[in-house]
């Protein structure tokens, strides 16, 4: 029998919200001010391994660790949001990550710009489930929301393209510091005019909030993800396994908790709904292939082919402009072919993007480069759209946040993961280089440092360390793309099987 992942709403009647496309734009606000902060972080990396001088694990953590802690805070959040109110968690969370972001960027040293970065995921853990929690509550009209979920996934989309060429323009203009501080005049505007517009939301009959459950969701997923890292870094040893074995143990606590409470933080049945859990999984495996090569891929444009950063920030653009293009026209798409279709694939589309960098070197030309970032932008758009409206319309309004928090969940733990096990992967490929003698063992660290180690040697040392650690920087980049390229297409695969007869709802 056909699911049509309509159980969910068959009970709502479908009332039309005055105003509700003016609240739109309000929240679309907040999905512009995560996007924009997570893709001048990559912009940023060389300026700031060049000022604050972090080892390549360093460098790590400051990339993922935002992604660790938002993964371990977005399901308790969500659920605090469907509590308390989702417009009240948005603009609190809001507020605090305008504040925080001034700690980034006047961050002095790497320890303290780590911790930047996780109290930073502790605030952007209030804002996405949110979000969507509150475009669930604001559109009953199945196809009103599904354009309305395009419009919330194109604007992340522009933030990506956003983020590159303002941060490229400050970078040029001024101190590092500066692409963070961009996130105060949105903060602004949307904590002003979120007042006036947002409607409040939330579940009537919550229950309390579980403090022990918070802790084991916090303690499981950071300890898991960490141990994926360290593993991927440095090997298995007796720390990973450790860390690994906690984070399991938290999470089967967890799960098991959720099963016996009468109201629990995570209504565990909902992967019961194969749509809701294939769409969850989908996101999560797509994110994992994608971040660790998105993650460096700045640092190729401007170390490696000497790209400006206003430059490099241009050259990403065809991957947004793809991406928009894509969600705004994702839902009528899953609705005339069928959403296994849309979503396996736009998967296969990003994975066949990905292999072909597997062949880029260090003089590689754009036109291949800007193709392959506008295939990646079209697959991501159409696929994440389309699993966004699924998992928001197979559950009950009132559980829209916890719902909401899941995919968000699977989005920031595939970007932590990715990072951890491709970005391990290209640093791993990247510190074997031999350089010339005298090779500091900085510029083995990350190629920010044998840039700014090379500029201290003499000319003809400084051109062999720099084709040297381009070079292998380069090797490591083809070898993640190409595993990248492996998990997007056995994910479209996955994605077609088990989206087999799932339909978005027809307006009634």
């Amino acid at each position: 029998m056909t699911s049509t992942l309509q159980p969910a709403s068959t009970t709502e009647a479908v009332t039309k919200r005055p105003g509700r496309w003016l609240a739109l734009s309000v929240l679309v606000l907040a999905v512009l001010l995560v996007a924009v902060d997570a893709t001048v972080l990559g912009l940023a990396t060389p300026y700031i391994s060049e000022d604050l001088k972090p080892s390549g694990t360093q460098l790590l953590w400051i990339g993922d660790v935002y992604s660790f802690v938002i993964a371990g805070l977005l399901v308790s959040m969500g659920s605090l949001g469907d509590r308390i109110g989702r417009k009240k968690i948005l603009l609190v969370g809001a507020t605090a990550f305008g504040a925080i972001s001034v700690l980034n960027a006047y961050a002095t040293t790497p320890e303290l710009m780590i911790f930047a970065r996780a109290l930073l995921g502790v605030a952007g853990a209030t804002l996405m489930p949110a979000t969507l929690a509150l475009i669930r509550n604001l559109f009953h009209d199945p196809r009103e929301r599904s354009l309305a979920v395009g419009i919330w996934g194109a604007t992340a989309s522009a933030g990506t393209a956003i983020g590159p060429i303002a941060g490229g323009f400050l970078l040029e203009h001024f101190w590092w510091g500066s692409v963070f501080l961009i996130n105060l005049p949105v903060m602004a505007v949307l904590v002003v005019v979120g007042i006036k517009l947002l409607p409040e939301s939330k579940n009537p009959n919550p229950g309390p909030w579980d403090m022990l459950s918070v802790a084991l969701s916090l303690v499981g997923m950071i300890a898991l993800v960490y141990a994926v890292k360290e593993a991927a870094s440095h090997g298995l040893s007796g720390e990973a396994a450790g860390v690994a074995l906690l984070g399991a143990g938290a999470l089967i606590w967890f799960v098991r908790r959720q099963l016996t409470l009468p109201t629990p933080l995570l209504d565990m049945r909902l992967f019961r709904n194969r749509g809701f859990s294939a769409a969850v999984l989908a996101d999560l495996l797509t994110i994992l292939g994608l971040s660790g090569l998105v993650f460096f891929l700045s640092q190729y444009l401007q170390l490696v082919q000497g790209r400006r950063p206003l430059e490099a920030g241009l050259a990403e653009l065809p991957a947004a402009v793809g991406a928009v293009a894509a969600g705004l026209i994702a839902g009528r798409a899953a609705r005339r072919f069928s959403v296994r279709s849309v979503v396996a694939g736009g998967l296969a589309a990003v994975g066949l993007a990905l292999a072909s960098l597997t062949v880029i070197d260090r003089t590689t030309g754009y036109p291949l480069l800007g193709a392959a970032l506008l295939v990646v932008g079209v697959g991501a758009g159409f696929s994440f759209t389309v699993t966004a409206d699924v998992i928001l319309s197979s559950v009950p309004k009132e559980q829209a946040g916890s719902a909401s928090a899941v995919s968000e969940t699977a989005y920031e733990l595939g970007a932590a993961l990715g990072i951890a096990v491709l970005g391990s992967i290209v640093t791993g490929v990247y510190r074997d280089f031999t350089g010339p003698a005298g090779t500091p063992q900085g510029a083995h660290e990350s190629l920010g440092g044998a840039v700014e180690a090379a500029a201290g040697m003499p000319a003809q040392q400084s051109a062999a360390l720099l084709d040297a650690a381009r070079q292998a920087f380069v090797d490591g980049l083809s070898l993640a793309a190409g595993l990248g390229a492996v998990v997007l297409l056995a994910t479209a695969v996955a994605a077609w099987f088990l989206l087999k007869e799932q339909r978005l709802e027809n307006a009634r």
